[in-house]
Protein backbone atom coordinates (compact mmCIF):
# COMPACT_ATOMS: atom_id res chain seq x y z
CA UNK A 1 0.00 0.00 0.00
CA UNK A 2 2.70 2.72 0.75
CA UNK A 3 4.42 1.59 -2.30
CA UNK A 4 1.41 2.78 -4.40
CA UNK A 5 1.06 5.84 -2.48
CA UNK A 6 4.68 6.73 -3.11
CA UNK A 7 3.66 5.72 -6.65
CA UNK A 8 0.69 8.41 -7.00
CA UNK A 9 2.69 11.11 -5.39
CA UNK A 10 5.44 10.60 -7.57
CA UNK A 11 3.08 10.35 -10.71
CA UNK A 12 1.30 13.22 -9.58
CA UNK A 13 4.58 15.23 -9.02
CA UNK A 14 5.40 14.29 -12.47
CA UNK A 15 2.03 15.77 -13.93
CA UNK A 16 2.66 19.07 -11.68
CA UNK A 17 6.30 19.78 -11.55
CA UNK A 18 5.84 21.32 -14.91
CA UNK A 19 3.35 23.63 -14.05
CA UNK A 20 4.74 27.14 -13.65
CA UNK A 21 3.68 29.89 -10.53
CA UNK A 22 1.78 31.89 -13.27
CA UNK A 23 -0.08 28.29 -14.44
CA UNK A 24 1.53 28.53 -17.97
CA UNK A 25 3.25 25.73 -18.96
CA UNK A 26 6.95 25.64 -18.12
CA UNK A 27 8.26 21.83 -19.76
CA UNK A 28 11.76 22.24 -18.78
CA UNK A 29 13.04 20.76 -15.57
CA UNK A 30 14.97 23.48 -13.36
CA UNK A 31 19.23 23.40 -13.92
CA UNK A 32 21.30 21.53 -11.27
CA UNK A 33 22.78 24.84 -10.42
CA UNK A 34 19.00 26.36 -9.98
CA UNK A 35 17.25 27.89 -6.95
CA UNK A 36 14.72 24.79 -7.46
CA UNK A 37 17.43 22.29 -7.08
CA UNK A 38 19.19 24.01 -4.16
CA UNK A 39 16.46 23.98 -2.28
CA UNK A 40 15.60 20.11 -2.79
CA UNK A 41 18.95 18.98 -2.28
CA UNK A 42 19.35 21.55 0.93
CA UNK A 43 15.78 20.97 2.33
CA UNK A 44 15.78 17.43 2.14
CA UNK A 45 18.78 17.38 4.37
CA UNK A 46 17.43 20.22 6.98
CA UNK A 47 14.33 17.87 7.24
CA UNK A 48 16.42 14.59 7.46
CA UNK A 49 17.76 16.26 11.18
CA UNK A 50 14.29 17.55 12.30
CA UNK A 51 12.99 13.36 11.46
CA UNK A 52 16.20 12.22 14.04
CA UNK A 53 15.69 15.03 16.44
CA UNK A 54 11.78 13.45 16.64
CA UNK A 55 12.48 10.33 16.83
CA UNK A 56 15.23 10.96 19.87
CA UNK A 57 13.04 12.73 22.00
CA UNK A 58 9.92 10.50 21.34
CA UNK A 59 11.93 7.60 23.31
CA UNK A 60 13.30 10.12 25.98
CA UNK A 61 10.09 11.06 27.30
CA UNK A 62 6.39 9.91 28.41
CA UNK A 63 4.67 13.25 28.21
CA UNK A 64 1.79 12.44 25.10
CA UNK A 65 2.58 16.71 24.14
CA UNK A 66 5.65 16.47 23.24
CA UNK A 67 5.62 12.70 21.55
CA UNK A 68 2.61 13.87 19.96
CA UNK A 69 4.40 16.67 18.49
CA UNK A 70 7.37 14.59 17.59
CA UNK A 71 5.49 12.36 15.80
CA UNK A 72 4.10 14.98 13.75
CA UNK A 73 7.14 16.46 13.15
CA UNK A 74 8.45 13.39 12.30
CA UNK A 75 6.28 12.09 9.45
CA UNK A 76 5.12 15.29 7.99
CA UNK A 77 8.78 16.29 7.53
CA UNK A 78 9.62 12.71 6.29
CA UNK A 79 6.60 12.42 3.53
CA UNK A 80 8.15 16.35 2.29
CA UNK A 81 11.81 14.67 2.09
CA UNK A 82 10.58 12.30 -0.10
CA UNK A 83 8.65 14.47 -2.13
CA UNK A 84 11.75 16.82 -2.64
CA UNK A 85 14.37 13.54 -3.66
CA UNK A 86 11.65 12.94 -5.63
CA UNK A 87 11.63 16.11 -7.69
CA UNK A 88 15.27 15.89 -8.01
CA UNK A 89 14.75 12.29 -9.42
CA UNK A 90 11.79 13.58 -12.13
CA UNK A 91 13.92 16.16 -12.96
CA UNK A 92 17.36 13.78 -13.58
CA UNK A 93 19.29 15.93 -11.19
CA UNK A 94 21.83 14.75 -8.70
CA UNK A 95 20.76 14.39 -4.96
CA UNK A 96 24.22 15.85 -3.88
CA UNK A 97 26.11 19.00 -5.33
CA UNK A 98 30.14 20.18 -4.98
CA UNK A 99 28.45 23.47 -3.65
CA UNK A 100 28.12 24.42 -0.50
CA UNK A 101 24.98 24.07 1.50
CA UNK A 102 23.06 27.36 0.92
CA UNK A 103 24.49 28.81 -2.13
CA UNK A 104 21.19 28.96 -4.21
CA UNK A 105 20.45 31.49 -1.41
CA UNK A 106 24.01 33.24 -2.25
CA UNK A 107 25.01 32.31 1.53
CA UNK A 108 27.36 29.59 0.64
CA UNK A 109 30.09 30.72 2.67
CA UNK A 110 27.93 30.98 6.04
CA UNK A 111 27.70 26.98 6.13
CA UNK A 112 30.99 26.13 7.34
CA UNK A 113 29.38 22.65 8.64
CA UNK A 114 30.73 23.16 12.40
CA UNK A 115 30.11 20.84 13.84
CA UNK A 116 27.49 18.33 11.65
CA UNK A 117 25.23 22.25 11.46
CA UNK A 118 25.14 22.19 7.76
CA UNK A 119 22.73 24.92 7.09
CA UNK A 120 21.18 27.26 9.63
CA UNK A 121 18.99 26.25 12.40
CA UNK A 122 20.73 22.56 12.00
CA UNK A 123 21.92 21.12 15.58
CA UNK A 124 25.54 20.61 16.34
CA UNK A 125 26.69 16.97 16.54
CA UNK A 126 27.43 17.77 19.85
CA UNK A 127 23.62 18.80 20.90
CA UNK A 128 22.41 15.73 19.26
CA UNK A 129 24.82 13.42 21.23
CA UNK A 130 23.36 15.47 24.37
CA UNK A 131 20.06 14.88 23.13
CA UNK A 132 20.37 11.31 23.25
CA UNK A 133 21.24 11.41 26.96
CA UNK A 134 18.71 13.14 28.52
CA UNK A 135 15.18 12.39 29.76
CA UNK A 136 12.32 13.51 30.79
CA UNK A 137 11.32 17.33 31.17
CA UNK A 138 15.29 18.43 30.32
CA UNK A 139 14.88 15.95 26.86
CA UNK A 140 11.77 17.98 26.07
CA UNK A 141 13.46 21.14 26.85
CA UNK A 142 16.53 20.83 24.51
CA UNK A 143 14.23 19.39 22.50
CA UNK A 144 12.07 22.22 21.47
CA UNK A 145 14.79 24.82 21.48
CA UNK A 146 16.26 22.89 19.10
CA UNK A 147 13.68 22.25 17.12
CA UNK A 148 12.52 25.95 17.23
CA UNK A 149 15.73 27.37 16.20
CA UNK A 150 15.92 24.71 13.69
CA UNK A 151 12.38 25.51 12.20
CA UNK A 152 13.62 29.39 12.25
CA UNK A 153 15.99 28.23 9.64
CA UNK A 154 13.73 25.77 7.72
CA UNK A 155 11.39 29.13 7.37
CA UNK A 156 14.38 31.35 6.14
CA UNK A 157 15.26 28.35 3.56
CA UNK A 158 11.50 28.25 2.54
CA UNK A 159 11.09 31.99 2.14
CA UNK A 160 14.27 31.82 -0.55
CA UNK A 161 12.54 29.38 -2.24
CA UNK A 162 9.41 31.30 -2.65
CA UNK A 163 11.48 34.07 -3.54
CA UNK A 164 13.96 32.40 -5.83
CA UNK A 165 12.05 29.04 -7.41
CA UNK A 166 10.17 28.70 -10.26
CA UNK A 167 8.62 25.73 -10.36
CA UNK A 168 5.20 26.61 -9.16
CA UNK A 169 4.13 23.22 -6.99
CA UNK A 170 7.37 23.43 -5.04
CA UNK A 171 6.77 27.30 -4.29
CA UNK A 172 3.46 26.18 -3.24
CA UNK A 173 5.06 23.34 -0.57
CA UNK A 174 7.67 26.28 0.69
CA UNK A 175 4.70 28.28 1.35
CA UNK A 176 3.04 25.41 3.00
CA UNK A 177 6.34 24.76 5.26
CA UNK A 178 6.92 28.72 6.29
CA UNK A 179 2.96 28.51 7.50
CA UNK A 180 3.52 25.20 9.50
CA UNK A 181 6.48 25.50 10.92
CA UNK A 182 5.72 29.30 11.96
CA UNK A 183 2.69 27.81 13.74
CA UNK A 184 4.65 25.21 15.66
CA UNK A 185 7.39 27.33 16.58
CA UNK A 186 4.31 29.58 18.64
CA UNK A 187 3.43 25.66 20.04
CA UNK A 188 7.17 25.51 20.92
CA UNK A 189 7.25 28.83 22.64
CA UNK A 190 4.10 27.77 24.45
CA UNK A 191 5.47 24.57 25.42
CA UNK A 192 8.58 25.81 26.56
CA UNK A 193 7.10 28.27 28.77
CA UNK A 194 5.27 25.89 30.73
CA UNK A 195 8.38 24.21 31.52
CA UNK A 196 10.10 27.47 32.72
CA UNK A 197 12.32 27.61 29.86
CA UNK A 198 13.14 29.70 26.74
CA UNK A 199 13.41 29.18 23.11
Amino acid sequence: MAVAVAGVLVAAGAITYSVAEDGSADTAPPAADSADAGFARDMAVHHQQAVEMSYIVRDRTTDEDIRRLAYDIAQTQANQRGMLLGWLDLWGLPKVSSKAPMSWMGMGDMADGEDGALMPGMATDTELKKLGTLNGKAAEVLFLQLMTAHHKGGVHMAEGCVDRCTVGVEKRLARGMVEAQRSEIDLMTDLLKARGAKP
